[in-house]
């Protein structure tokens, strides 16, 4: 890797530094509008930080479809900076040792940096903060991957919103033109610090890794976001009545955009927010989750305990069952149940899952197999290309009903009812789970309820080349309520 050219006696301090994470785009971007403000020229930097990395080769994701995704976008991003006479800074290390190094390499002024809220980005952050503090050099951390920053709504009594439709409807209100504005990066081109065209970024094998094939239809960097948005504004009229489909191409797609930051959050909800306001009911809708994430944010924000524990610290005293065998079968798409088979082998082949999918999912490994939400969780965290901590915390959390504003915890979802709602011709498990293909519509969804000839002429034999329920769902549900029941002793420790 090339050293960038030295300051000139002119040029007394180098350029503002960008710190690029969870944003890899250059447009529509509030670190970078903040730093071009400035007048001074700007750097981009991007760490291939070890310390999320190694936990990865650890867990034996070798090939990591995220990293791919990233890898991807970062080449885009920088054959973007080379047509301006610039190119991307790429250090691989320890965040907190790297950043402070490439600030003092290049006499970085100032660097600028979009917040990251997960507890282990803001410790990381404050430790670089002290480190370019020693070296002069401020640290700013600004809001860009949400469109309210966390602590800007609060209740009447001054505290964060614990329940969603309060939150949203103080969000409508509070919202306003200049919060979905874009941030002007228009100066950029004239505005870049020139880099050496030598400057040159690892490969996925020099970090450790293999390259990993992306699902169909993701295409990675901002032309990719860029792509799939155009996609999805044909089809968002429809968006409240098609996303509960997973058959159906009724949902956007673009989480994987928004995880990574490929494209502006501010632009989605700007094209949702005007389309609403023209009566559009699926454009509505669809704001509303872009406004999930921000309240999922801001209990992360504001609860980081939830990390390892409940939101709702009673639900804590809940002794879940010790079965890995169960935990495996769920893991793999073996459990029986055709739907949450079908979503979990979707997972694993893909790296995406269905939003509805998720909590049919989630519920069944909690209430069904009597489960730790913990664990479903983290292995949701290792497959999903799109994992946020607040979102995966705060959906699981839910399902669980261990979290802020989730569903009673005697709500149960019945596997075989949401797949005759959701794939009532059983479009998608046919897709993953090919061993059912030959049922019909009416088997497919309890193949354990078929007739034994229907069985026999779908080529399908119970316990041979798919499974029997490893659970029966009137008496996990009637042990689950038992389960529960702790929460409602207030005397217990």
């Amino acid at each position: 890797m090339s050293m960038p050219p030295p300051q000139t006696a002119s040029q007394v301090r180098g350029p503002n530094l960008v710190w690029l994470r969870r944003d890899l785009r250059l447009s529509d971007h509030t670190a970078l509008h903040r730093a071009l403000a400035q007048g001074a020229q700007v750097a981009f930097g991007f760490v291939f930080d070890t310390d999320i990395l190694q936990p990865l080769l650890q867990q034996g994701a070798k090939a990591d479809r995220r990293l791919t995704f990233i890898h991807q976008s970062l080449h885009e991003l920088d054959l973007a900076l080379r047509q301006m006479g610039s190119a991307l800074l790429v250090e691989h290390g320890r965040a907190v040792d790297c950043i402070p190094r490439l600030a003092a390499r290049i006499g970085a002024r100032a660097l600028y940096a979009n917040r990251d809220d997960e507890p282990s980005a803001v410790q990381r952050d404050t430790e670089v903060a002290g480190l370019l503090a020693g070296q002069d050099v401020e640290f700013h951390g600004v809001h860009d991957q949400v469109l309210l920053q966390p602590d800007a709504l609060l209740t009447g009594q001054g505290k964060p919103y614990s329940v969603f439709t309060p939150y949203k409807n103080a969000w409508l209100k509070r919202v306003g033109p200049q919060d979905l504005a874009a941030r002007d990066v228009a100066c950029l081109p004239h505005q870049l610090w020139p880099v050496s065209a030598a400057q040159t970024m690892p490969s996925l094998h020099e970090l450790g890794f293999a390259a990993a094939s992306l699902p169909p239809g993701l295409l990675a960097g901002a032309s990719g976001a860029q792509a799939q948005f155009a996609d999805f504004l044909q089809r968002i009229d429809a968006y409240a009545q098609a996303r509960d489909y997973p058959a159906v191409k009724g949902t956007s797609y673009l989480s994987v955009h928004l995880r990574f930051g490929t494209i502006s959050v501010r632009e989605l909800a700007r094209e949702a927010w005007q389309r609403a306001q023209a009566g559009s009911q699926g454009a509505a809708t669809w704001l509303s989750e872009l406004i999930w994430r921000d309240f999922y944010v801001q209990i992360l924000h504001h609860r980081p305990q939830v990390v390892g524990h409940a939101f709702k610290p009673e639900y804590d005293r809940i002794v879940w069952d010790d079965a890995p065998a169960l935990h495996a079968a769920w893991c793999e798409g073996r459990t029986g149940y055709p739907l949450v088979d079908a979503a979990m082998r979707q997972l694993n082949t893909t790296g995406f899952m269905h939003n509805r999918l998720r909590m049919v999912a989630a519920s069944f490994f909690t209430k069904d197999l009597g489960l730790d939400w913990r664990l479903g969780e983290r292995y949701f965290a290792l497959k999903l290309n799109d994992y946020d901590l607040s979102a995966n915390n705060g959906g699981w959390q839910w399902a669980a009903s261990t979290g802020c504003d989730a569903q009673p915890y005697f709500r149960i979802f019945n596997p075989v009812a949401q797949s005759e709602k959701f794939d009532a011709q059983g479009r998608f498990i046919r897709r993953y789970v090919p061993e059912l293909a030959g049922l019909s519509d009416a088997d497919i969804h309890a193949p354990w309820l078929a007739a034994p000839l229907s069985l026999q002429q779908a080529g399908v034999r119970l316990g041979v080349n798919y499974p029997t329920p490893v659970v029966d769902h009137a008496e996990a549900r009637a042990r689950t309520l038992q389960r529960y029941a702790v929460v409602k002793d207030k005397s217990r420790s």
